[in-house]
């Protein structure tokens, strides 16, 4: 099954360097090019890609604000959106994952990290730089969040502790798995009910929630 990306990014040079890099792989191809978030936010409602790639820094619409639109909570059926910028600023990590982002990068991440993020957010997984996914346990671990996080419907159990923490590590299934030692079936079944549980709609809001409520510390 061939993976369709969009690209947003309003330099030329950028847009051509991720191109190449993507259209390189058997199972990716990139259906449509967009310079500004505005357009990014038209062509992607209109032709549903599986994955929009979007730079963060964009006139007339950003980044994160073409990612809320369309991954963000109020959107019934959300596309995957991974941010790829060479603005590594705390902000705008909690930003694009609250707007819905299921990856985040660096643009000095390098081709294959690239790769693996549009893999991950095809199969709604997240993928972030481990760089970041290291500062985020630092910064929002114990911090104080803008509301009170909300408390799970039901208490979690053992295991889902355990994959929670590792959901907040930025691990993917197949990682889960391996280091828990169970099946991949078995991952998906607790994050269905991490999910259930904290009202969460996928894997990076488990995270963010994991951060808020300080298990991470």
């Amino acid at each position: 099954m061939t993976i369709r990306v969009l690209i947003a990014d309003d330099h030329d040079l950028i847009r051509t360097g991720l191109r190449m890099i993507l259209d390189a792989q058997p199972d990716i191809e990139v259906v449509a090019e967009a310079v500004n978030g505005r357009e990014a936010v038209e062509i992607a409602r209109r032709t549903r890609p599986d994955v929009c790639l979007f730079d963060i820094r964009m006139p007339e619409l950003d980044g994160l604000e073409a990612t809320r639109l369309l991954a963000g909570p109020e959107v019934a059926d959300p596309l995957a959106v991974v941010v790829v910028t060479t603005f590594d600023l705390d902000e705008y990590v909690h930003e694009a994952l609250r707007g819905g982002a299921r990856g985040f990068l660096l643009k000095d991440a390098g081709p294959e990290l690239l790769v693996q993020a549009i893999h991950a957010a095809a199969q709604g997984d997240a993928l972030i730089s481990p760089s970041i996914t290291a500062r985020l346990l630092e910064t929002f671990a114990g911090a104080p969040a803008a509301g009170e996080p909300a408390q799970p419907i039901d208490p979690l159990t053992a295991r889902e502790e355990e994959v929670l923490s590792t959901v907040a590590r930025g691990r993917t299934n197949a990682e889960i798995a391996d280091e828990l030692h169970i099946s991949m079936s078995t991952v998906k079944t607790h994050l269905a009910s991490l999910m259930s549980k904290l009202g969460a709609r996928n894997r990076v809001e488990i995270a963010i929630w994991a951060y808020e409520t300080g298990r991470m510390g």
